[in-house]
């Protein structure tokens, strides 16, 4: 099954990737190539809001086709618009997205709908059984002893003197 992902709506949901970085986009981006990677011949449309102005609608990269969406217009509508023009089509893809405007216009045109959270645990899966990862991994608290903690810093202002 394709995929139709609404793009800032999976940011969030990967970690150590932030709607903040500047390269957000192009970090979602490499991330589907890698899961597309692990699929053959799986097609994907990736859509993203606030397309900067004189920047091209559509890049194509390998099997991901991103859509730049310029306002007043957003990512939710363009996908609902494309679900639109699928037709009896639609009930092929998948969309992705925890948007409910967006998960209620995927069943209605009888698409299969996949929450942003449950599409990152599937890259993770299919990532972790080829033994590669384009998703960062979680950072980890250490548990430092209050010694240890002290011990530490105590390093660090030696290094600094």
């Amino acid at each position: 099954m394709p995929y139709l992902i609404d793009g800032h709506n999976l940011i969030p949901k990967l970690p150590g990737v932030s709607l903040s970085d500047i390269d957000d986009e192009k970090r979602l981006i490499k991330i589907l190539q890698e899961f597309a990677r692990h699929k053959p011949g799986k097609r994907i449309e990736v859509y993203f809001d606030r397309r900067a102005p004189g920047a091209r609608r559509t890049h194509t990269f390998g099997n991901i086709r991103a859509h730049f969406i310029a306002p007043p217009a957003d990512a939710d509508a363009a996908i609902i618009s494309r679900l639109k023009k699928l037709g009896g089509a639609a009930r092929t893809w998948t969309v992705v997205s925890s948007d409910r405007r967006v998960q209620a216009a995927a069943r209605e045109a009888g698409a299969r709908v996949l929450q942003a959270e449950e599409f990152t645990r599937q890259i993770r899966a299919a990532n972790s059984a080829t033994r590669s990862s384009p998703l960062p991994s979680q950072k980890t608290q250490a548990n430092l002893s209050p010694e240890e903690i002290d011990e530490w810093e105590a390093l660090f202002r030696r290094r600094r003197q």
